[in-house]
């Protein structure tokens, strides 16, 4: 659109301004023509093309020629030329910039006419020259609209790439979710089942069928645990609220231990994701004690206080040979990211002193 004005601005002024021919006062006018022209022209180019630097020497020379043209034609139009040069100086350059030419436009134009420089003088008020640096104030307005809309474009674009980003972080952190809950059914449930089949495997040496007999019907009944676990990784997977007590004690009971749990406090019902982590934690810690201190004592105690909740879980040391095989070292990882995305603590370390001396235990405190 601005193209088809500047265009017809151009038209205008050729088919008006006289005089216009090869010799004389015509050349000087055709020259001062093309030159105000080229000049309102340059505003079409790129701007990396016409380098900060580099526009104010043109315009200015624009300015100027467009003054002289004033003067030195005869008649016509050649004033819109002035009037939209100075348009598109507000909107090119800074505002000092822009202010300063556009005086020296309205003090070269009307000096022309106030003066009496040229043959047109006659025709137009001197005061029409000094007008001419008012169309700085619309090119200044049209800057700046057109600074809001690239300011609203750049902020809506940061909006999305924020959202983007915030978008694959949950993305990334839901895997992360599912990583450790996946981990944690296949740790518990491979490592109960491996160390059942190697303890059968041994005890068919001793031709003691019976205790073969036992230590299959237990992997046979830990497969079965199994497929629970992997059902309540599955509720936990969609957030639906787990029977926290009642899965706690199934689990402990799965990993051969009873009446092992403590309860402290007064029991309530927690949210769904903070019982799925207890849960998960209480996993990884049998786990662990089941891998690395087979046969030990373990005590499980879980404390409802009245703006937390503290589950521990402690076993004593290894009381017959540790058959299970290296671990994948992501367990006390997963139940430490489980416990920080809560905002919670966790501690995990060797247990010192007390009847479980030798041992480990791990201790997680989980904020309402």
């Amino acid at each position: 659109m601005h193209g088809v004005v500047t265009l017809a601005i151009v038209v205008i002024a050729f088919v008006t301004v006289r005089p216009l021919d090869f010799t004389g006062r015509g050349l000087a006018v055709a020259v001062l023509l093309v030159i105000t022209t080229i000049a309102l022209s340059a505003r079409h180019l790129p701007e990396p093309w016409l380098p900060p630097r580099v526009a104010p020497l043109w315009l200015a020379v624009g300015v100027v020629a467009a003054a002289a043209l004033i003067g030195m034609s005869r008649s016509g139009s050649g004033y819109l030329l002035a009037y939209f040069l100075v348009g598109h100086i507000g909107y090119r350059l800074p505002l000092r910039q822009a202010l300063a030419l556009a005086a020296l436009s309205s003090l070269l134009c009307g000096a022309v006419l106030y003066l009496r420089l040229g043959p047109g003088h006659e025709l137009v008020p001197w005061t029409l020259g000094v007008t001419t640096g008012l169309p700085v104030v619309v090119g200044i307005l049209s800057r700046s609209r057109q600074g809001a809309v690239e300011a609203g474009i750049a902020s809506a674009e940061s909006a999305e790439r924020a959202a983007r980003a915030e978008a694959r972080t949950a993305v990334l952190t839901e895997r992360s979710r599912i990583a450790r809950d996946v981990h944690d059914v296949l740790a518990h449930s491979l490592a109960g089942i491996n160390m059942q089949l190697e303890l059968a495997d041994a005890l068919i040496d001793t031709g003691d069928l019976t205790k073969v007999r036992e230590a299959h019907d237990r992997a046979h009944s830990m497969v079965k645990e199994s497929l629970k676990q992997a059902q309540w990784t599955v509720h936990a997977l969609r957030e639906d609220s787990l029977p926290l007590l009642e899965s706690l004690e199934a689990m402990i009971e799965s990993s051969g231990h009873r009446d092992v749990l403590t309860v402290g406090g007064t029991v309530r019902e927690l949210p769904a994701r903070i019982s799925q982590n207890l849960l998960r934690i209480a996993q990884e810690s049998l786990t662990n004690a089941a891998r690395h201190a087979p046969g030990g004592t373990v005590r499980v105690e879980l404390v409802f206080d009245t703006a937390s909740t503290t589950l521990s879980i402690r076993n004593g040391p290894e009381t017959r040979e540790t058959t299970a095989g290296v671990g994948s070292g992501m367990g006390l990882l997963g139940m430490r990211e489980r416990v920080a995305l809560l905002g919670g603590a966790i501690t995990a370390g060797p247990v010192v002193e007390g009847a479980e001396r030798g041992g480990w235990q791990v201790r997680a405190v989980i904020p309402e």
